[in-house]
């Protein structure tokens, strides 16, 4: 069950009005990120710590003499044997932050699980960028609302992905941003790569024509080196 097959003329004419709608939908977007620029800010007047490569640091140091600092939050919390997989498809995605950093700009990962855990993971994935943190000695991620605590047991708590910004201004530090769930797909550009093709991301939540492959979200994608495997966790 294939989409219609049509002559080139018919399919240009379907093409172009495909594309006006994708045309609105980016001036939506920009108007939506004009919003966000203008969101108020909450400052940050707690000393959190982290360890890195370079050994103890601080939220100002994972600046990097720049003024903006994006955080994305990776599941990964201590005692677990492998980073959360949506997560790692976020990373698969990062590339050199230099273009990032030519626009005063600095970009990190943080989880709480203890930094060996984490460099091991990291080397197993064979990422070289972005620099990976561990915030396992300080109140980072619950106060960034990363780490949750069961409302029925304070002592469970759960990860959450998401990604976080900060500005810093002089000694000040405002975080300006947060989003989680599905509003950081964009990160990964696998997504918006499936997005384009005829089958989609094939989960069932999708409007596809009848008959298109698809199965329930999150069950299929794996880390990209267990792929025909059972994943670790």
């Amino acid at each position: 069950m294939l989409p219609k097959i049509a002559s080139m003329e018919e399919w240009q004419v379907a093409l172009e009005q495909q594309i006006a709608r994708e045309k609105a939908l980016t001036r939506a977007r920009d108007e939506v990120s004009a919003a966000r620029r203008r969101l108020p800010m909450v400052r940050i007047d707690k000393d959190y710590s982290f360890e890195g490569p370079e050994g103890t640091v601080s939220l100002a140091d994972l600046f990097d003499g720049r003024r903006q600092l994006i955080v994305y939050h990776f599941m990964f919390a201590p005692g677990w044997k492998a980073g959360c997989d949506g997560c790692s498809w976020v990373v698969d995605a990062m590339t050199h932050p230099a273009h990032l950093n030519a626009r005063d700009t600095s970009i990190v990962v943080i989880s709480r699980a203890p930094l060996e855990t984490l460099q091991k993971y990291q080397a197993r994935m064979q990422w070289q960028h972005p620099v990976w943190y561990s915030s396992m000695a300080s109140d980072f991620n619950h106060d960034m609302g990363a780490t949750v605590a069961d409302p029925d047991d304070p002592t469970r708590t759960s990860e959450r992905h998401g990604v976080s910004i900060f500005l810093r201004d002089g000694d000040h530090i405002y975080r300006t941003y947060f989003n989680g769930a599905r509003g950081v797909e964009y990160l990964g550009s696998m997504w918006t790569y499936l997005d384009l093709t005829p089958y989609g991301r094939q989960e069932t939540w999708e409007a596809s024509p009848a008959g298109w492959p698809q199965t329930e979200p999150y069950v299929w994608n794996r880390r990209h080196d267990e792929y025909g495997t059972e994943p670790a966790f």
